[in-house]
């Protein structure tokens, strides 16, 4: 029996091949990934200003630009060997610059319409947001892993993306803040428990076994 179609599937699939042309073009082109990184990020500074001025579907639609060379330029790296260090690196950094862009467009809005709270919330999200990252790099110096909490970057783009072209920002900045603060503490207690099960495993090795493992 064949499995069933279904329109999201298709959707999908259609998405995908349309992405790979896209990635076989870019490729082509002999664009490096490191530029099409720093062209999403001037796309969503111009989001930024959009969100700034309240033109907040537009800016949605701009975002969802810039997505997508979020999504093409690792895959350019890797279809045209590209892949470096420095390259997952840049990435990182550049991807921090655009979260924090679309949120200081919003603290300008919010600023300019003289909603004090709203400004105070879009700081807690953007607090949010810049910890999380942070909570996992410096975890991962501490442990091998650090992966845990529901409220990543994909879900908060995807977040702001919905409150823009819906013009529902207030509740999805309310859903940032809380669900991002709760990433942070999921990693911190994730980060305390693997620490502490790495460091009570080690004093349950032989006192004698390093030495053993030298003299080999």
């Amino acid at each position: 029996m064949e499995p069933k179609t279904t329109w999201t599937g298709a959707v999908g699939r259609a998405c995908n091949v349309l992405l790979v042309k896209i990635v076989d073009g870019l490729a082509l082109s002999k664009i490096h990934p490191n530029v099409l990184t720093f062209i999403g990020l001037v796309i969503n500074i111009g989001a930024a200003w959009l969100l700034a001025r309240g033109a907040f579907w537009q800016a949605g639609l701009v975002i969802i630009g810039a997505g997508l060379f979020d999504m093409v330029d690792g895959r350019v790296a890797r279809k045209t060997g590209q892949v470096t260090r420095f390259g997952g690196f840049f990435d990182s950094v550049i991807d921090r610059y655009s979260d924090l862009a679309l949120l200081i467009g919003l603290l300008v809005y919010y600023g300019n319409i003289n909603r004090a709270p709203y400004v105070v919330l879009t700081a807690v999200v953007m607090i949010a947001s810049v910890m999380t990252s942070y909570a996992r790099a410096r975890a991962e110096n501490t442990i091998p892993q650090c992966k845990v909490g529901f409220l990543e970057r994909p879900e908060r783009v995807v977040l702001l993306i919905i409150g823009a072209l819906f013009d529902r920002m207030a509740p999805v900045l309310w859903i940032a803040a809380i669900l991002g603060n709760l990433t942070v503490i999921h990693r911190m207690i994730f980060t305390y428990q693997e620490a502490k099960r790495l460091e009570e495993a080690q004093t349950r090795v032989p006192a004698g076994s390093s030495s053993v493992a030298v003299s080999r």
